[in-house]
């Protein structure tokens, strides 16, 4: 087990929900203290409240990662006779960071709105509302064939070589034989000057997001032995990563409005829920769902042939909306976003022990939903 900083924690997340796929404005990364120090305790939350800062000091944890940003507007001031200023002041003397993942964790594949569909058993999902669309490249790289192991790992390492959320590492190589004659003041790893030289060389391709050029130029010049790297660069015309919120799939059996209604409140534990629909008894197959306040998208789930959209805090007039528009929907609340707190801590539990990290993983256990019903 090895010692791990908050920096190195994050880097590994922000392979798995980068900060760019968040919506502008946002406020996901850094709340509070700092990533330079290593990690002894981390606790997972949806919200970081006074209540949940206590109970992170109680359990000595050092480590807070939260889904919902502690600090959504600029602070007027750092008064400590105001309880929700006065958190803030608790985080810093306890020493406790604070690090929130927000709509980045939301797009994700595999993140928050994949973990809601999957809970409903969804089939044939498809992203509801796409946010991001990221473009490709590619480089191939010519090597002498005993430094192959080397570039390549230092490629994968900057980022590239992942093809989708379930590979990693994807390189192709050939072999050749490669032809220069060094002239001037070259200053080559191979030959002499004037002098025709040939190498057993292998060429190595690689596909990487196109914001990651820079990075893997610099992984390329750093690790390569030759004093001029040959490499071309392409522009991959076929392939785009798609990212966006919510997801839209199939019932395996068709269930009335007010059945399915039903199931979503056991299937997310709430103690009471909002639906509003044409007619309760329809039957309906095609579910979209959207983790958070998401109403607005409610027109996606039409185009896309939903019978029911899940969502929370759906606002009066939309519901109206939603209504003359034919669509039954379901508002369980924003708070069926806390099943981020175990599938996390599963998440996080996987990449410790596949990495030898050394501290411990906890949920909170408070419930932080300000609603209750009677």
């Amino acid at each position: 087990m090895t010692e791990t900083y908050g920096s190195e924690f994050i880097q590994k997340f922000e392979s798995f929900a980068p900060k760019y796929l968040a919506e502008d404005g946002d406020p996901v990364g850094l709340a509070v203290g700092t990533l330079k120090k290593p990690i002894k305790k981390m606790m997972v939350t949806l919200d970081v409240r006074p209540e949940v800062v206590q109970e992170a000091i109680e359990q000595h944890v050092d480590f807070i990662f939260a889904h919902h940003p502690p600090i959504f507007r600029p602070l007027k001031n750092l008064a400590t006779d105001d309880a929700q200023t006065k958190m803030y002041a608790d985080l810093l003397k306890n020493d406790i960071t604070v690090y929130a993942a927000h709509t980045n964790l939301d797009v994700a594949t595999n993140g928050m709105n994949t973990w809601l569909a999957d809970e409903l058993n969804l089939t044939e999902t498809e992203i509801l509302h796409v946010t991001k669309r990221l473009a490709y490249k590619k480089i191939a790289v010519f090597v002498p064939k005993e430094n192959e192991e080397e570039v390549r790992k230092a490629l994968t390492a900057a980022g590239a070589g992942q093809i989708g959320p379930n590979y990693k590492d994807c390189t192709y190589t050939f072999e050749g034989i490669g032809r220069f004659t060094p002239i001037n003041h070259a200053n080559p790893t191979i030959g002499e000057i004037d002098e025709p030289e040939h190498v057993a060389e292998v060429r190595i391709e690689v596909v990487f997001p196109e914001h990651l050029t820079q990075t893997i130029e610099k992984a390329l010049f750093e690790a390569h032995p030759y004093e001029e790297p040959p490499y071309d660069l392409y522009t991959i015309e076929n392939f785009v990563d798609e990212y966006g919120l919510g997801r839209i799939g199939n019932l395996a059996e068709p269930v009335t409005v007010q059945e399915f209604a039903q199931k979503v409140k056991e299937t997310f534990g709430v103690s009471g829920l909002r639906y509003v629909t044409p007619d309760k008894d329809k039957l309906i197959q095609r579910v979209a769902v959207c983790g958070g306040d998401a109403g607005g998208y409610y027109t996606d789930a039409l185009s896309k042939k939903a019978d029911v959209f899940i969502t929370g805090d759906v606002y009066y007039h939309t519901a109206h909306d939603m209504l003359a528009d034919g669509l039954s929907v379901i508002d369980p609340g924003h708070h069926i976003e806390s099943i981020c707190k175990p599938k996390l801590v599963e998440l996080f539990t996987e990449w410790k022990s596949d990495l030898e990290w050394d501290f411990d993983i906890i949920q909170s256990e408070l419930n932080t939903d300000p609603y209750e019903f009677i």
